[in-house]
């Protein structure tokens, strides 16, 4: 049987990592990682301090900080993140692997 759950951390790797190219911003890497895994997660809130205390339970303040600074100093274009964000190929990275499940 297929590691989904290996081949669905490897897509979201290679997801964020070229997201990062796109932002053009290395110091932001680990931000936006914790931000999308944090969007991910079944929470009922999405904002920034849930998405800091699931990300890094043991130092939500700190990840709380970190998270408030790259959502509030966002230097990239909104357009280029949007352009790369709406590709299909994209949209559809973890869907599938959902798809793959219900076989």
């Amino acid at each position: 049987m297929p590691d989904w759950t290996a081949e669905s951390e490897a897509a979201f790797d290679a997801y964020v990592d070229a997201l990062i190219g796109v932002i053009d911003h290395a110091a932001r890497a680990e931000p936006l990682k914790d931000y999308c895994l944090g969007l991910l997660m079944p929470m009922e809130r999405k904002s920034v301090e849930p998405l800091a205390a699931v990300t890094a339970p043991s130092r939500v303040a700190a990840k709380h900080q970190s998270l408030l600074h790259f959502v509030g100093q966002a230097p990239w274009s909104d357009a280029c993140a949007a352009t790369y964000v709406e590709r299909p190929a994209c949209q559809g990275a973890f869907c599938d692997d959902i798809r793959r499940r219900d076989r």
